[in-house]
């Protein structure tokens, strides 16, 4: 993939910056049997989306007040589960690399900004000045809304963005903003990536154009 016109990047966090799985499967599985529905498809599902529609699919009976009522408990169950809350492995090299470049990033998350905060400081990661929850948008992924709210807030095209993530939602997110995708867990975009440090190996052979005020005859 040519990054020459490349200008930022916009990094989901759970499974791309941080590693939660497990925090995420257990609050999933303990909210599961206080509302008395199967796991496995609520698991299925869960993933790299915000609580409110997984919910909604789960418990259909509920009303409005109680699916809000429902996400917000499933919420409050992962805020303090961080015991095993962790970056992934080489997340913190490649922002440190991006800093060197000058390439701005961003985190767009289907958390809250609460569980946003403690998850990206327990893995040791200092949050972007642009961070997208699912409190700032209307629509979650797949919808692109988040990921053009990033681009927008960093002053960069959505066309010279970088969208790195784990899931099928979010990489379809990203594709509908028309960013280029960086997919994760063997899934499919412009960049496949095994992990992190292939992302962090091909920008250290890459170094971005000068602006056109800093260029030399």
């Amino acid at each position: 993939m040519d990054l020459d016109d490349l200008r930022a990047v916009l990094f989901d966090m759970d499974g791309t910056l941080v590693d939660s799985d497990a925090a995420v499967e257990r609050a999933w599985r303990t909210w599961s049997a206080e509302y008395g529905v199967a796991p496995g498809p609520v698991l299925a599902v869960a993933h790299g989306r915000p609580s409110t529609p997984t919910v909604r699919e789960a418990r259909p009976d509920l009303d409005e007040a109680g699916v809000a009522a429902a996400a917000a408990r499933q919420l409050e169950l992962q805020y303090t589960d961080l015991d095993d809350v962790r970056e992934i492995p080489g997340a913190r090299r490649l922002l440190g690399l991006l800093d060197v470049l000058g390439l701005p990033w961003a985190v767009v998350t289907s958390a809250d900004r609460r569980l946003t905060d403690v998850r990206l400081r327990a893995a040791g990661i200092t949050p972007p000045p642009v961070v997208v929850t699912s409190e700032d948008i209307t629509t979650g992924k797949p919808d692109p809304e988040g990921y053009l709210r990033a681009a927008k807030a960093l002053g960069v095209d959505p066309a010279a963005c970088l969208v790195v993530e784990d899931t099928e939602p979010g990489l379809a997110a990203g594709r509908a903003a028309g960013a280029r995708t960086a997919a994760l867990r063997g899934l499919r975009g412009d960049l496949s990536l095994t992990g992190l440090d292939d992302l962090a190996d091909l920008l250290s052979e890459w170094a971005p154009p000068l602006p056109a005020r800093d260029r030399r005859d």
